[in-house]
């Protein structure tokens, strides 16, 4: 037990060694987060340009459908 106490003192620089990892752990969680929440977005963003590019070109092919059969 004593030298799991002598471990978390960290040699008595634990008031700087654990809030230090506290720190780091949070900033890195942040960042994962970011980047998930970031690539949903973007994900969105590619998925409605595919849908608005794929609806633009069936209503060029219809408009070019159409005169044609009036030509």
């Amino acid at each position: 037990m004593d030298r799991i106490a002598e471990f978390l003192a960290m040699g008595g620089y634990a008031a700087y060694v654990w809030p230090a990892l506290g720190l780091t752990a949070a900033v890195m969680i942040g960042l994962a987060w970011q980047s998930s929440h970031r690539l949903r977005q973007e994900e969105r963003a590619a998925a409605e340009l595919e849908r608005s590019r794929k609806a633009g070109s069936q209503a060029a092919g219809d408009a070019d459908g159409e005169a044609e059969i009036a030509a």
